[in-house]
């Protein structure tokens, strides 16, 4: 019985021990992140003097490499094998580095209807192929459509990136998409301030969750009509 006593205080201990070790760190040399990546560690060195990663943590002589620098070189060969060119990916991971945070992206909270969709560069770059450039990247971050949240982008709907992507695969470059969802946001923000005050004016103690998608149904059938009349226009001018 002594020893069975003896054995659950040293499995106690063992377990209060285990508890209040510190959060581990994976942290690698270059030769071992060069290895890991898949690369000489001369390409390592070409693509930190090209800043396309961020500069390691010092510890004397020593240069300590982490997992945030794995997953950008990882990225830079799936971008390489994609076509990008090494300018190009410079060029995004600037954007990257400067992008909105998140939290910025979500404002006030996330979308009561719509669902925010985790991606990374290389997602983007199989979605839109030779569109995925810097400048459609920051013009995307203006819009408020993509945010950054550590190696990951944030789309702030999935419905809104699978439409774009739908778009492009028409032919539609995705610059004149972007255009065309700056011009759409303006007018959706007149949109939702008219079924605002008319919701809050006349039923001020409405469901939200019931009274939202009726509105959104008059706003998808009137442009539904206005489609109609604008296409036939074109059509038949």
């Amino acid at each position: 019985m002594a020893e069975a006593e003896t054995e659950a205080e040293n499995a106690e201990g063992r377990e209060d021990r285990t508890e209040y070790q510190p959060e581990h760190r994976t942290e690698y040399r270059m030769e071992e992140l060069a290895r890991l990546a898949g690369i000489t560690v001369r390409t390592l060195r070409f693509y930190r003097e090209r800043k396309l990663i961020p500069p390691p943590r010092r510890e004397g002589r020593i240069a300590w490499y982490d997992d945030h620098h794995l997953a950008r070189l990882r990225t830079i060969s799936a971008l390489l094998e994609r076509g990008h060119t090494l300018n190009g990916i410079a060029e995004l991971a600037e954007a990257f580095d400067h992008g909105r945070d998140v939290a910025d992206l979500l404002g006030l909270g996330a979308p009561t209807e719509e669902t925010p969709i985790r991606l990374t560069p290389e997602d983007l770059a199989d979605r839109f192929g030779p569109d995925a450039t810097p400048e459609n990247l920051a013009a995307s971050m203006d819009l408020g459509y993509l945010g950054i949240d550590g190696d990951q982008i944030v789309h702030i709907s999935r419905s809104l990136l699978e439409a774009s992507a739908a778009l492009v695969q028409e032919g539609i470059p995705l610059s004149a998409v972007l255009a065309a969802g700056k011009r759409v946001r303006d007018h959706a923000d007149a949109l939702a301030e008219i079924f605002t005050d008319v919701l809050l004016t006349h039923a001020p103690q409405g469901d939200p969750a019931r009274l939202r998608p009726l509105a959104r149904r008059v706003v998808e059938a009137e442009l539904s009509l206005a489609l109609d009349r604008h296409l036939s226009r074109r059509q038949t001018s």
